[in-house]
């Protein structure tokens, strides 16, 4: 009988702990269910069509985020547009360019010359010689102010006014 008894024992021990595990299951469900119904609640803004502060805070702090990727890279600077001004028969094509740019921008522009020169920029006193059929390239930061004459040195023609502004 002893035998029984023991096996008896055994059995219920082994029903209480089925039973243990089953209600922890059970225990378990239910907080994933009310987990659930409480997260559809809060990002649904609890059908009344206002949204929840907690949700607009969460949406106004994802719009405002920067990724980090980009927070480390710097921005690309777009290209400095360089002007072209093409020298025909002694005389730029169109008269002499206007050429704009503010304070601190780099300036940037190519002459092509079908007559062998010096091209100067006056203010800068930044001179370069240009071939026949060739071309000359200036690339320059614009520290000051005014309106400043680009011309063919030796023969004295102006091809391009530079004005700097503020």
């Amino acid at each position: 009988m002893v035998v029984e008894e023991t096996s008896g024992v055994r059995g219920r021990s082994a029903r209480a702990s089925g039973r243990t595990a089953l209600v922890t299951r059970i225990a378990l469900a239910a907080a994933a269910l009310a987990a659930a119904v409480g997260l559809f609640l809060v990002l649904s803004g609890g059908g009344d069509g206002e949204p929840q502060p907690a949700v607009a805070e969460a949406a106004s702090a994802a719009a405002t985020a920067t990724p980090r990727r980009q927070a480390s890279m710097p921005s690309p600077r777009p290209a400095p547009m360089v002007e072209r001004i093409v020298v025909r028969n002694g005389k730029p094509v169109g008269g002499p360019a206007r050429l704009r740019f503010g304070r601190g921008e780099r300036v940037a522009f190519t002459i092509r010359s079908d007559v062998a020169d010096e091209v100067h920029v006056h203010g800068f006193d930044l001179s370069k010689p240009v071939p026949a059929n060739g071309s000359v390239a200036f690339a320059f930061t614009a520290d000051l102010e005014g309106v400043f004459e680009i011309e063919l040195e030796h023969a004295r023609l102006e091809i391009a006014e530079l004005r700097i502004t503020p």
